[in-house]
């Protein structure tokens, strides 16, 4: 579990990181990211009905937010993340997924 100054919250944050961030896609999920002046870097994550049902819903939830707290330690700046989870996440490979596009919306930002 994320503590919760590093959680997003309100759907005007989720707006404006989908909005106004980043965007990079991997046929399990989709993570946008936004940086930020301030710390602490935040997340927050969207798993709709079509990814399955409520058991496998909130096991690709635990294991997005493993592999996010992890990653928002090792970000170079404050950054506001919102990872989308398409339907092939309950079987596919996040970690891969996810690794690749941190790395790259983190070069994404640093450009």
């Amino acid at each position: 579990m994320l503590p919760a100054p590093h959680r997003l919250r309100a759907s005007d944050e989720f707006r404006s990181v989908v909005r106004s961030g980043v965007r990079v896609g991997r046929p399990t999920l989709v993570v946008h990211a936004l940086a930020k002046q301030s710390p602490p870097s935040r997340a927050g994550f969207v798993v709709s009905k079509a990814v399955g049902n409520a058991v496998t819903r909130n096991r690709v939830k635990r294991r997005l937010r493993h592999l996010v707290s992890d990653a928002l330690g090792s970000a170079p700046q404050p950054v506001d993340v919102v990872v989308r989870a398409l339907p092939p996440a309950a079987s596919g490979p996040l970690v891969e997924d996810f690794t690749g596009a941190w790395r790259t919306a983190l070069g994404k930002l640093a450009a």
